[in-house]
């Protein structure tokens, strides 16, 4: 479904009159069941995800309007306004609340929620911010799938070297405020030292600190530059994007999405897999099944993903290796 379609769906169902049924006949109407959508990024940036979770839902015999209704709640980016959603959907009531954008989403609707299920989608570690007690046997009222976007940094790091053998240094943008950040961290110079690397890290959680981080990491003469995956970048992929360019700097980046939108190169899971999967879930709770017993799904498939189109403008010559083991190249 295309962008525009998509939202004059929306706004027309937000303001559709009510129509006026005999009271016998919505008598007989059996109540539908309500799930709870909690996301940190905004419903403009998530089209896509969006489209992916209904299609999941689908696949378990769930239709929006039809036999289950869903609450949105859009954090549009502003974190501190999590725990409020939360707890707004929790006194809702809602048969189940499906979490993503990043780890703070689901962690703020544990915290609202003490047996409410809970379906989450992200790039971090589930057992290690405590969501579950183990990804096979999570426990409690949360399930979910993590794609451990902020685990597989050590490969990118190889493959923008690959990519920039000569870059004299290679940036790194971090999100201070991930709970991954410290062992983000840690694997990339661990990585960095078996590659004989120079890193220079920069720091970034804010719209704001994105130019300032760019402009440090050019001043102390990054070649490259790898953007851990996080969903604050995620969230923000135009902004980052759009600095490479001006910086002339190649980056590699935690997903497609970024590279679809102009990056040069990523590598990842799909992030619309996750949120397919999140509705499968999501309807087999609706269901019965409890998320005590739905083990946390994990990625199977990773791709490398390349842009021709932004390798020939920063005058990039992508290796014939390279090339070779890319799932994707757009040219």
């Amino acid at each position: 479904m295309k962008r525009r379609q998509f939202f004059t769906l929306l706004s027309g169902a937000a303001v559709a009159p009510s129509v006026s049924w005999p009271l016998a006949a919505r008598a007989q109407q059996p109540k539908m069941p309500v799930i709870g959508l909690l996301q940190s990024a905004s419903a403009r940036e998530s089209v896509d995800r969006l489209g992916a979770f209904h299609q999941g839902l689908r696949d378990g015999g769930y239709v929006e309007g039809q036999n289950v209704a869903i609450e949105y709640r859009w954090a549009d980016n502003q974190y501190e306004r999590l725990p409020g959603l939360a707890a707004d959907l929790a006194r809702r009531q809602v048969a189940v609340i499906v979490a993503g954008g990043g780890g703070l989403a689901p962690q703020a609707a544990k915290t609202a929620m003490a047996t409410i299920p809970i379906v989450f989608s992200g790039g971090f570690d589930p057992v290690e911010s405590g969501l579950v007690a183990s990804l096979n046997r999570p426990g409690g009222n949360v399930t979910g799938v993590t794609f451990f976007a902020n685990v597989l940094e050590a490969k990118r790091l190889g493959l923008l070297h690959e990519l920039v053998p000569r870059a004299p240094r290679i940036g790194v943008l971090l999100n201070p405020g991930n709970a991954s950040a410290q062992r983000q961290s840690k694997d990339l110079k661990e990585a960095a030292r078996g590659l004989g690397v120079d890193l220079q890290l920069a720091n970034a959680s804010s719209e704001r600190e994105l130019e300032p981080a760019f402009a440090g990491l050019l001043q102390q003469g990054a070649g490259a530059l790898l953007v851990a995956g996080d969903a604050v970048f995620t969230n923000r992929k135009d902004s980052l994007i759009a600095l490479a360019a001006r910086y002339a700097i190649p980056a590699i980046y935690s997903g497609r999405d970024f590279i679809e939108a102009g990056g040069l190169v990523s590598y990842g899971t799909s992030i619309t897999y996750a949120y397919r999967q999140i509705g499968v879930y999501a309807g087999r709770i609706l269901k019965g099944a409890k998320p005590a017993d739905l083990p946390v799904l994990q990625p199977t498939k990773f791709e490398l993903v390349i842009n021709l189109k932004t390798a020939k403008a920063l005058g990039l010559n992508v290796p014939p290796a390279l090339l070779a083991l890319a799932d994707e190249v757009i040219e």
